[in-house]
């Protein structure tokens, strides 16, 4: 039985790796607090989109702290859905934006009927993913489909079919009534767990026989070892998710203790925009003076960040000088 210190209890807006040798497990639990409250709060999104968007950013947030470079994940829904489209740009190690497209009667008419829950809400459609190394290296993309069963099983789809890799992904949301100094106030909470099998010789679990384990003891057989990690998975509520009394530590404690956990530093997340006056200036002169031109109202080039809100104000001759 391993003892696992509480070294972040009560904390949010991390995400902690973790191990488990005996099931040749690796995984990753993500905790959000104030950036997810950051982002909805921003956009103004009813509770079923912002439930969706800190569903999503969740998710993007567990694979994008898996990369091992700097860069970007970019996860994208192009879906028929009332929500037809969210974006979540996680840039590696710890910044975070996002936003959603929805059409308001469509989210409206469906709460009414009922059918409010997220993967209902996305619909049928993608998911992309893109890793972007930078300007000097190729973008990787990854298409899976979505046929209406939500972001979680179309993550664990899109591992098992683009990598060979055994996934399975458990993600929640929970809005909270907080006390403030002008009276009540909502806040959002979002949590995911990740985990991923990687048996000794790197092939599938089904295509493996055991092993031993490094310690001498017999090792699962691959195949029973993987439906044992997920069967535990799947014993998470969604309130121990995001519960913030129960640290990352001591759940995975209580998911794994019998095989034995080790869990690492935690890396911190930040509600973080990338867009700036210069970045912005640069996409501005992009356009031909023409273009330019009709983007000119009240005496003025104005354009607003779709993620973070945003605006910049631009005199026209800052692009095309008075001769």
């Amino acid at each position: 039985m391993t003892h696992i210190p509480d070294l972040t209890h009560g904390a949010d807006d991390i995400v902690v790796p973790f191990q488990v040798d005996e099931l040749d497990l690796r995984g990753r639990l993500v905790r959000l607090g104030r950036s997810a409250t950051s982002i909805i709060d921003r956009h103004g999104y009813p509770p079923e989109v912002a439930r969706v968007v800190a569903e999503a950013t969740a998710l993007t947030l567990l694979l994008g702290s898996g990369l091992k470079f700097d860069g970007r994940l970019i996860l994208q829904t192009q879906t028929d859905g009332p929500i037809r489209m969210v974006v979540v740009d996680v840039s590696t190690p710890d910044r975070v934006r996002a936003l959603a497209r929805y059409d308001a009667d469509r989210v409206n008419a469906a709460v009414a009927a009922g059918e409010s829950d997220p993967a209902r809400l996305i619909g049928a459609g993608q998911l992309v993913m893109t890793i972007d190394q930078g300007a000097d290296m190729q973008r990787y993309q990854g298409i899976v489909p979505l046929e209406g069963e939500g972001l979680e099983r179309a993550a664990d789809r899109y591992f098992l079919q683009s990598e060979q890799i055994d996934t399975r992904v458990r993600l929640a949301v929970a809005e909270e009534v907080l006390p403030g100094e002008d009276g009540p106030r909502t806040a959002w909470r979002a949590g995911g767990v990740l985990v991923q099998h990687f048996p000794p010789s790197g092939g599938h679990t089904r295509d493996l026989d055991p092993g031993d384990a490094p310690d001498g003891t017999e090792r699962p057989e691959p195949a029973e070892a993987w439906a044992e990690a997920r069967a535990l998975t799947d014993t998470i509520g969604d309130d121990e998710l995001v519960d913030r009394t129960v640290s990352p530590e001591r759940l995975l404690f209580r998911l794994f203790h019998e095989r034995g956990v080790r869990v690492f530093e935690a890396q911190g997340v930040t509600d973080h925009c990338t867009c700036s006056r210069e970045r912005i200036e640069n996409l501005v002169q992009s356009f031909s003076r023409e273009e330019r031109r009709d983007m000119v109202e009240d005496g003025h080039i104005t354009v607003t960040c779709e993620y973070c809100s945003s605006s910049w104000r631009f005199a026209p001759s800052e692009f095309d000088p008075v001769e």
